[in-house]
């Protein structure tokens, strides 16, 4: 079954979608979007990874960011700080969640999403069952500094103008003062990470940092031939979904 909720965080709303197949103590998979995206993503991967793991027997959850899709708040007001502040809110609520097997709790993060995952692990390690990391922009401080260089600057807003997206200031502040390796590592279950070999926006040589960086021998790569950012083919996707589901169940 899949139904809208709406949950609270420092009171704003968070809204999203829960899918939960027939059962009790659940597994679970919660899906965190990228930059700019919001719980759907491209050709709908989000709502099709949950489908997929309804049928096999698990629930997710799929939220929006503050600022993003249809949560409360501004996107100009968005951080990596807060956005993981966010996803831990999301966890607790499915940790609580009278479906859910509070011992079995994957979480997913597509980009920027991924980024958050990793570091949403590394505070809450044995927590989480497993994680997943799909083009996790590990490095996305490098990419704000160029963004900065060519965006147009608002300054009523002190915000550059990311294709009518306001980014604050603030966000690349914030950036600077995570130690990503350092706080990702922190996690020792397993990891699968996923990425297209020619993803434009994050390197494909991202997830290879992150295994030399944080995970050794606890991470495994997938690597999608040819693949873009949002593996936006019918056949990258349906192999994306393939090797989600093959790892949730290992």
């Amino acid at each position: 079954m899949q139904t809208a909720v709406t949950i609270d965080h420092n009171g704003m709303q968070l809204r999203g979608m829960e899918h939960i197949p027939e059962g009790d103590k659940l597994p679970a998979v919660i899906l965190f979007h990228g930059f700019t995206g919001n719980k759907l993503e491209p050709h709908r991967l989000f709502l099709k990874i949950s489908r997929a793991l309804e049928e096999q027997g698990f629930a997710s959850f799929r939220f929006d960011f503050l600022g993003s899709g249809e949560s409360d708040g501004d996107f100009e007001d968005m951080t990596i700080s807060k956005e993981t502040d966010e996803a831990e809110t999301i966890f607790n609520y499915v940790k609580t969640h009278p479906k859910v097997n509070e011992d079995r709790i994957i979480i997913l993060g597509l980009s920027m999403g991924g980024l958050v995952a990793s570091l949403l692990a590394g505070k809450l390690q044995n927590q989480v069952e497993r994680l997943i990391l799909m083009a996790p922009a590990g490095t996305i401080g490098i990419s704000i500094e160029r963004m900065r260089e060519f965006t147009p600057y608002i300054e009523s807003h002190d915000a550059y103008d990311h294709g009518g997206n306001l980014v604050g200031s603030a966000f690349g502040d914030d950036v600077k003062t995570i130690d990503v390796w350092k706080r990702a590592s922190a996690y020792k279950g397993k990891v699968l990470l996923i990425h297209g070999t020619k993803d434009q926006a994050v390197p494909y040589e991202v997830s290879n940092l992150y295994i030399e960086k944080c995970y050794g021998d606890q991470a495994t790569l997938h690597t999608i031939h040819d693949g873009d950012h949002t593996f936006n083919s019918y056949y990258w996707e349906k192999e994306v979904i393939e090797t989600i589901i093959e790892f949730v169940e290992a």
